[in-house]
């Protein structure tokens, strides 16, 4: 039971469960999903395609932390993303065309991925401190959006790509099932090649690791670029949900929610160890978090403060420092109630 309690995946699941729960005592339906036209619905498929941005957004997010940096220019990225894709529809004379939806997505994944070469280029060539050079580009993404859009909240009507924010794929969220496979596919090749141990290398001692013959410049700089291009993919589902590029609100403060994924999950800001798995598990509690709020009718003007108490509770939970200050209360109190029984004990052993 300790080594369970002691796990790092078991307070963020305990969390998760404990939401759901809640959601299933104030709506007995919530967990009821059924199938339509070959399609499932339900307040879980919801909460699947929820989660499918901010988990894209966390696993760069994870990997950026891991080597000992923080980015926190992705909400920024995740408009571009949107702005140019929504551009590229609107100019074109059909935007449902297959082409023209495909050179839209291209041509925002490729520019989020050179803004995400960038960071990597100021953090590891120039050696500026993560959060400055990323907070560059924080600053100046959204007037990119806004120079790209014309100050303007950019709508089109494109079936084709509608379908990557709300369409289904195989009965399942198209979005949630680009997202969880981007993350099947990045997680198998981090824990089954040497990229994850030298990427924890890199964060636990940079100067180390690169005496040691790690490469450790092209993995900060590599790591950057990941997480410029999953926020870019992460910016065409949001806005393929909602057909409008809005550079002011798009990905407004996602970048806040995909630090705590990452801190819930149990990844250290410090760097160097990293848990993916974590990762996943803290973007479904946001995920379910928000969906909650909704269930439970909490005001609106008081849902920030409830979503940072449950955060709070968790990561205090999971915190290695309080962990050893309930082992060491639980010590105290089972000692003490051991001791009137040891007295006679030791009385018997004295006198024979």
């Amino acid at each position: 039971m300790r080594d369970v309690l002691r796990h790092h995946l078991f307070w963020p699941v305990a969390a998760l469960v404990a939401l759901l729960v809640a959601n299933t005592v104030a709506r007995p339906g919530f967990l009821a999903i059924t199938v339509r036209d070959g399609h499932l619905f339900g307040a879980p498929i919801d909460i699947l395609r929820t989660t499918a941005p901010l988990l894209l957004v966390a696993l760069g997010m994870t990997l950026v932390i891991a080597t000992r940096g923080i980015d926190l220019s992705v909400g920024a990225v995740v408009a571009v993303s949107g702005a140019v894709a929504l551009s590229q529809l609107a100019a074109a004379p059909d935007p449902a065309a297959p082409g023209t939806v495909l050179r839209a997505i291209g041509l925002a994944l490729v520019l989020c991925l050179v803004l995400g070469v960038w960071n990597g280029f100021l953090v590891s060539v120039l050696g500026i401190q993560p959060i400055i050079a990323t907070l560059i580009l924080m600053t100046a993404g959204r007037g990119v959006a806004m120079l790209i859009t014309g100050g303007m909240i950019t709508t089109v009507t494109s079936a084709p790509f509608k379908v990557l924010g709300s369409g289904f794929w195989l009965g399942l969220p198209a979005a949630a099932v680009l997202a969880f496979g981007v993350f099947a596919a990045v997680a198998y090749v981090v824990r089954r090649t040497a990229l994850g141990m030298l990427l924890e290398a890199t964060g636990i001692n940079p100067a180390a690791s690169r005496l040691s013959g790690v490469r450790s410049r092209t993995l900060t700089w590599t790591v950057y670029a990941a997480s410029g291009l999953f926020a870019g993919l992460a910016g065409l589902l949001i806005s393929a949900d909602t057909m409008a590029a809005d550079a002011n609100n798009a990905g407004l403060f996602i970048e806040l929610d995909a630090i705590l994924a990452v801190v819930i999950g149990g990844t250290a800001l410090s760097g160097g160890k990293f848990n993916l798995s974590g990762t996943l598990v803290g973007a479904l509690v946001i995920a379910t978090l928000e969906r909650t709020v909704t269930v439970l009718g909490i005001s609106p003007l008081v849902t920030p403060l409830f979503m940072a108490l449950v955060v709070i509770a968790v990561t205090l939970l999971q915190s290695p420092r309080m962990r050893e200050r309930f082992t060491a209360v639980r010590r105290r109190t089972g000692t003490g109630a051991q001791r009137p029984a040891a007295r006679p004990d030791s009385t018997e052993v004295t006198a024979g």
